[in-house]
């Protein structure tokens, strides 16, 4: 039976292959002027448009296969020659020799110690840009040379290639590391708008309000921050930020063998893995004159997830910035326990399953885990508000997206009402016009919180209350997870009813 192995667009030229030995006698393949191209194989191409003479062929009982001629995908990042590609290990581990990346497009941001911009892989690199002064004078200043070379090495013929060879690069040097110099680095990226912005380094810290703002604004702005979850496995296992904060993707290591490193940290954060043992950079060549080396650590996991995110979002434009996170999770190859585990995340980066992965749903507003996150003038001059009535779908993670904050219009004397339906436990809350955080505790939560509703498993929850002062004022809407909930997806109806 005659069969096409690939369909055959409109307008494109064809391979046919006739099932008879002389089916090239055929007055449908001479009048189309086909050429044998494959006489063994008795395989003729056809010149667009080739959709007529496929189906003559079909209907003469000549056609065993058709197929669109198509051009070969030179792997030419992988074949230009770069001395250091064969002990690039990590490339076939992350699916990087199954596709050929995309022109530059979606930037990476490394936020580190300055790059190098004399060094062979980076004086002549087009699409690198300083975002500020860079400063490669000492030992402790090659970190950033490393770590940009992960994602951006050139397949220009010399040392190594990087994820993304052809990124658009931009480099902030934050000096002495300090919190400063950080939140200038995350404004200074976040500003230009959509990109990605690399972490390979961490504070000692459970929380830090500036830094997590300083993320959330970054979200705002359309950017997001993939980090290096630290190499304290056997040292504490101490949790570091911006690793450990939300809306931030958090990278592990894993060894040749697809196994958890020795040194990279467990975490409930941890989204996914990447290669960090023996991995190829470049230095300085003050550091070593031949400019490269190989280094250890979830430095390099994390530019290598940063590089592939870019690249996957250059190709998936239309994903916002919480649908190329989840991508990028979701598509993961599962390593050790199924599923999660907080060695591994869910698994390691794998490029060509991000490309391919289907589209998530949008969780709308993010990032709004708190009141300062969607009122005016606080991490945004605007602020976000929800219409009523409002209906939508939204998602929750405990340690991503722990709560969803709504900040809804009240006129005077109106009543509000909200309910929340989930396959899982999602509860729901409604905090009034003076509230500053959903974690009030006290007097403050006693004049705040004006309703919640936490029933158990997927009942419904239902909260509402009156605006009984004489002005409208804005309310708050909290979902939140019910207890030992690890995520959830929940649809939400909010609606002001007028007096």
């Amino acid at each position: 039976m005659a069969r096409t192995a690939k369909p055959v667009p409109a307008g494109t030229a064809a391979l046919v292959q006739l099932s008879l030995a002389g089916g090239g006698l055929s007055p449908t393949l001479r009048a189309a002027h086909a050429r044998l191209v494959s006489p063994a194989l008795n395989v003729w191409r056809v010149e667009a448009p080739a959709r007529g003479v496929i189906a003559a062929l079909r209907a003469e009982g000549l056609l065993a296969v058709a197929e669109p001629d198509r051009r070969l995908i030179p792997f030419t990042h992988l074949s230009s020659g770069d001395p250091l590609l064969p002990s690039e290990w990590w490339i076939h581990d992350v699916g990087d020799d199954q596709t050929e990346p995309p022109p530059p497009g979606v930037p990476v941001t490394v936020v580190d110690t300055g790059l190098d911009l004399s060094h062979p892989e980076f004086k002549s690199r087009p699409g690198t840009t300083p975002l500020n002064p860079q400063t490669v004078t000492t030992g402790d200043d090659i970190h950033g040379t490393a770590v940009s070379s992960v994602i951006g090495a050139p397949a220009n013929g010399i040392g190594l290639v990087g994820v993304y060879p052809q990124a658009a690069l931009q480099e902030w040097d934050f000096g002495d590391g300090s919190l400063s110099e950080i939140l200038a680095g995350l404004d200074a990226a976040s500003k230009r708008g959509r990109g990605v912005i690399n972490f390979s380094g961490g504070f000692f810290s459970g929380f830090d309000a500036l830094l997590e703002q300083g993320i959330d604004r970054a979200l705002h702005r359309g950017a997001i921050v993939v980090a290096a979850v630290g190499n304290d496995r056997q040292s504490g296992n101490r949790s570091f930020v911006p690793a450990s904060l939300p809306h931030v993707l958090t990278v592990g290591a894993t060894t040749q063998g697809d196994r958890v490193t020795s040194f990279s940290n467990r975490s409930t954060a941890l989204d996914l893995a990447a290669p960090g043992v023996a991995i190829p950079v470049a230095v300085p060549t003050f550091y070593d004159p031949s400019g490269y080396a190989s280094f250890d650590g979830t430095s390099f996991s994390s530019p290598l997830v940063a590089g592939a995110t870019a690249w996957v979002w250059t190709v998936r434009p239309q994903l916002d910035p919480t649908q190329i996170e989840d991508v990028m999770r979701h598509a993961a190859r599962d390593v050790g326990p199924k599923g999660w585990d907080r060695d591994t995340g869910f698994g390691i980066l794998s490029i060509p399953a991000a490309l391919a992965d289907k589209t998530p749903a949008k969780d709308p507003q993010e990032p709004n885990d708190d009141v300062n996150l969607v009122r005016p003038h606080a991490v945004t001059a605007s602020g976000t508000r929800l219409t009523t009535p409002a209906r939508l779908r939204a998602r929750l993670d405990v340690t991503e997206d722990p709560e969803d904050i709504y900040r809804v219009w009240v006129p005077a004397h109106a009543r509000i009402s909200a309910s929340t339906h989930s396959a899982s436990n999602v509860n729901l809350g409604l905090w009034g016009p003076k509230t500053r955080t959903v974690y009030e505790r006290g007097s403050a939560l006693r004049r705040d919180l004006v309703a919640f509703s936490q029933r158990s498993r997927s009942r419904p929850d239902v909260v509402s209350g009156r605006n009984s002062t004489a002005g409208g004022a804005f309310y708050y809407v909290d979902a939140f997870l019910g207890k030992r909930v690890g995520e959830a997806a929940y649809s939400l109806k909010v609606s002001v009813s007028r007096p």
